[in-house]
């Protein structure tokens, strides 16, 4: 701060007493300032924080009751749709394989399991302030073998993105959520705590039904089985899908 403070100080010798005026930090040659006792602060008062969650991401997961007894035979479904036609629709999956058609829950084997999809997607987009709006689903096969994995990726332009899982041997990878805050991964702190970069890792088991924003980023880790690791991927998208017209 500019300016001058006054204080007053001993002279040797002299017995008198006489204000000093200085520029802050200086003083005359020779003259030493009366000691000062320190003074103890007093303890800082804990502010009571409130804490506000911002831009919350909402992902959802179900057993649909009624569908264990169909496991079986949507498993044997899906290998005999792969033997059919054994090249690789490709997109992200890799070491494995995946359909070209993208209407599979529309066969009726798989009647219970759009049903219950269907249900869940409507339910969820109540939760998203989106209810009784139209939409269709589109729907594929995703299968790993050993070593096969999803590379990173969003499924742009739909309302919900999903998976349900038919087979999931010992071994299987896991399905990871990449943290949707770009700036996060410059911050100090890391992992599952408050402002922390965290990747969310889901193992799924057998009849488990995942829901998600469709541009949340996402991939599946390698497979480490011989057995193949299967699921139905879809969208819920807006409006009446062409062939229900």
């Amino acid at each position: 701060m500019a300016g001058s403070f006054n204080f007053t100080f001993k002279v040797p010798g002299d017995t008198g007493q006489a204000p000093f005026s200085a520029t802050p930090g200086t003083l005359s040659p020779g003259v030493t300032p009366s000691p000062v006792a320190p003074t103890r602060a007093a303890p800082a008062a804990v502010p009571v924080l409130q804490p506000f969650d911002l831009f919350p991401t909402r992902i959802w997961q179900a057993h649909p009751p009624g569908l264990t007894q169909h496991l079986e035979q949507w498993v044997a479904a899906t290998l005999a749709m792969r033997a059919a036609s054994p090249g690789p629709a490709g997109r992200t999956n890799r070491q494995g394989w995946n359909s070209a058609a993208m209407d599979v829950l529309e066969q009726p084997i798989f009647a219970p399991l759009q049903q219950a999809i269907r249900a869940a997607c409507a339910s969820a987009l109540r939760e998203m302030g989106v209810p009784d709006i139209a939409f269709h689903l589109q729907s594929w096969i995703n299968m790993h073998d050993r070593g096969g994995f999803n590379f990173l990726h969003v499924h742009e332009g739909s309302l919900l993105s999903g998976s349900f899982y038919l087979k999931v041997p010992p071994g299987s990878g896991k399905f990871v959520f990449r943290d949707p805050r770009p700036g996060v991964v410059h911050g100090y702190a890391k992992g599952a705590v408050a402002n922390g970069y965290s990747d969310i890792h889901l193992a799924p088991d057998a009849g488990l039904l995942v829901l998600f924003p469709c541009w949340m980023e996402h991939y599946v880790e390698p497979h480490n089985s011989d057995e193949p690791r299967i699921c139905i991927a879809f969208n819920a998208v807006e409006g009446i899908a062409a062939a229900r017209r």
